[in-house]
Order: structure tokens, then C-alpha cells, then sequence
């Protein structure tokens, strides 16, 4: 059965890959390598990216902070926590500054979602499914297991949206055109 290619999968697919990357890809990749064995390493290098941005994030706040007449805030460490990404679950180390001002934009404290799953779980429910489905779903193709409660947040979060959106006025599409008055 052939798949339907999506405008934005075809895009995803056409843009080059940055200046440096095709190298680390003949690095990484030296012969056949399985679908398994693909995705394994899809998300190492998910979240050594996302923990690299964090990085930068922390490096630029401490560049930018005001400072302090106690001693300047510095690099402390990092915490754990796991992400839910469009992928899966990926544990991921957070760097915390000595001060606690850091507020990580990337993935901000408290969240445990990653950019795009929220997308996935929303499309789910447009399709029909309920929040059973969309559970059993996530617990059989990402090996997650995501609450009912945490489903309907995410869909909460978007049904205002879609409540303005269904209610706005519809202007004719003919309304300029002098033939249409």
C-alpha cells in the first residue's frame, strides 16, 4: 500500500541539510542500517539537540543577567526529567544556573511535552477518536502511557480556539465584485 506524501513532508524532505551535517551522517551511517536501529538513533540526536539548545539557552541567560552584588551566577548542574515528544518519550538533562533565574524557553519548567505531540494527540481528536482511543494509541505506538485527564487538557487547550473560529462572521468571497451586488 503506497502512502499519500503531505505538502509538508514533501518540504521537510526537500530542505538541505545544514552546512557540516551530510559529514556527520556518512560518520554515523556506514552500511545498511535497520528501521530499529534508525530510530534509536533518531532520538539520541533528539535529545543531544535539545539538550545542546538548553545549553545555549543557560549560556545566554548568564551573558545577559544583571549583575548581582553577591557572587555572579554561574552553571550548576542539571535535572533530569522525560519528554514526550512526536517520537516518544526521551530523557533529556535540564542545566540549572546557582541562582534559579534560568527559565528555559525550549521546554519550559513543568512541561513534559515536546513541540508537536500536543499536534498529534489535537489531530487524533479532529478525526473522531476519543480520549481512550488517542490513550491506547500513544500506549501502543510510543510505549507511553498518558493519562485521560492529560488528553483532555490538551484538547481543552485548543477547543476556545476552535469555538471562535467556528462562530466568526463569513464574508463573501464575491463581496468586492460589483457583478455579485
Amino acid at each position: 500500500m503506497q502512502r499519500k506524501t503531505t505538502k509538508k513532508a514533501l518540504a521537510r524532505a526537500s530542505v538541505p541539510l545544514p552546512e557540516g551535517a551530510q559529514a556527520i551522517v556518512d560518520q554515523l551511517v556506514q552500511g545498511p542500517m535497520t528501521a530499529e536501529a534508525i530510530e534509536m538513533l533518531s532520538g539520541q540526536l533528539k535529545k543531544a539537540l535539545i539538550e545542546r539548545a538548553l545549553q545555549a539557552e543557560l549560556g545566554h541567560h548568564l551573558a545577559h543577567e544583571e549583575p548581582s552584588e553577591e557572587a555572579a551566577n554561574h552553571r550548576n548542574g542539571s535535572s533530569s526529567k522525560t519528554v514526550l515528544t512526536g517520537d516518544g518519550p526521551v530523557r533529556i538533562d535540564v542545566p540549572r544556573d546557582r541562582t534559579g533565574t534560568f527559565q528555559p524557553i525550549l521546554i519550559p519548567k513543568h512541561e513534559r511535552r515536546f513541540t508537536g505531540f500536543d499536534d498529534k494527540i489535537i489531530a487524533m481528536y479532529a478525526r473522531g477518536m476519543t480520549v481512550r482511543e488517542i490513550q491506547g494509541f500513544l500506549r501502543e505506538q510510543y510505549t507511553t502511557e498518558v493519562s485521560a485527564e492529560f488528553i483532555s487538557s490538551v484538547t481543552d487547550e485548543v477547543m476556545e480556539e476552535v469555538s471562535l473560529w467556528q462562530s466568526r462572521p463569513l464574508e463573501s468571497k464575491h463581496a468586492g465584485n460589483p457583478i455579485y451586488r
